[in-house]
């Protein structure tokens, strides 16, 4: 990773979004690969969308967040987070799995990587996106430092994407911001049984629009006025349009492997597993069934439970139905 340099507001490699919020920093360190000129003519200008959520998010939301990202980055639209564990992190392995390019701002030192696990992702975000921080090389990071910092990744973004949270949680902050800076807002629609459910479907019943798949997204920036087909022909547009087709956003390493699984056998070790434990949540399940992606486990369950072969209790657990 380069070695994080000051840039002043104003000056040409400063994002000019964050010059239109209220409490702009007077500068940012900026660490990336890409040259002075790509950061003002060319990374900039681009469309930009923040996804955020939960730190401790589950296997359906990490799913979402990687595919929003993959599907948006192809698209040329530049994927915005804080790299924190979960959602964060989600969002930007999915842009960098799909050839595009994302920006992670930090509530640390840009050398203070947190949490430390993601200091190769933080490397990968730096070589063609970028990392960002208000605060010098060296400084920790601390608790009071992250809500401050996410009035800049709203900042930077026309669109902010809450995927999964609890209504107290940062990404709530966040959206806050959003909505302070007349940033657009949208949510992913969650089933209400779900952990994290609660902050994105209460968006949604105060107006919110629903972000049910990248299209969604995208549409919304067109009705804001951005030229997506620039976006879309821009060098790292392209370069994620032909490198993103054979990657799958979520699993790519395993994609095969699932769809060499018959239904049937994989109903029936679903029906096996929760028969020998006496009932798994979702998330459970899709812990022990890490070759089968959680929008195909999700498909198999409803399935199961329309056929009367599973049950699901007031807790939104899963069993086997007698004789199942």
């Amino acid at each position: 990773m380069d070695e994080p340099r000051w840039v002043a507001a104003g000056e040409r490699d400063f994002p000019a979004r964050l010059c239109e919020i209220a409490s702009p920093p007077d500068g940012l360190w900026l660490a990336s690969g890409l040259t002075s000129g790509e950061l003002a003519q060319q990374f900039w200008p681009r469309p930009a969308v923040a996804i955020v959520g939960a730190r401790a998010a589950s296997a359906a939301g990490l799913e979402l967040a990687r595919r929003l990202a993959w599907d948006l980055a192809r698209s040329g639209v530049i994927v915005v987070s804080g790299l924190a564990r979960g959602i964060d992190g989600a969002a930007h392995e999915g842009a960098l799995l799909a050839g595009g390019t994302t920006v992670a701002v930090l509530g640390s030192g840009i050398d203070c990587c947190y949490p430390q696990e993601h200091a190769p992702l933080a490397r990968r975000i730096a070589a063609t996106g970028a990392l960002l921080s208000e605060w010098p090389p060296g400084t920790p990071a601390l608790p009071w430092r992250f809500p401050r910092r996410n009035r800049l990744i709203s900042g930077l973004s026309e669109i902010v994407v809450l995927v999964e949270g609890e209504p107290r949680s940062g990404a709530r902050h966040t959206v806050q911001f959003a909505l302070d800076q007349g940033r657009e807002v949208m949510a992913v629609p969650r089933d209400p049984l779900l952990p994290g459910s609660e902050a994105p479907n209460r968006l949604l019943r105060d107006g919110a629009a629903p972000a049910i798949r990248a299209s969604d997204v995208l549409a919304q920036l067109a009705a804001r006025g951005v030229d997506l087909e620039h976006a879309a022909r821009s060098p790292a547009g392209a370069a994620a349009a032909a490198a993103g087709g054979a990657v799958d956003p979520a699993r790519p390493q395993r994609a095969g492997r699932v769809a060499r699984c018959s239904p049937g056998s994989v109903d029936q070790r679903l029906l096996t597993r929760l028969t020998r434990a006496g009932g798994l949540t979702f998330d459970q399940l899709a812990l022990d069934s890490p070759d089968l992606a959680p929008a195909a486990l999700q498909a198999r369950l409803v399935t199961l439970e329309v056929e009367g072969r599973i049950r699901r209790d007031h807790r939104g657990c899963l069993h086997a139905a007698a004789g199942g």
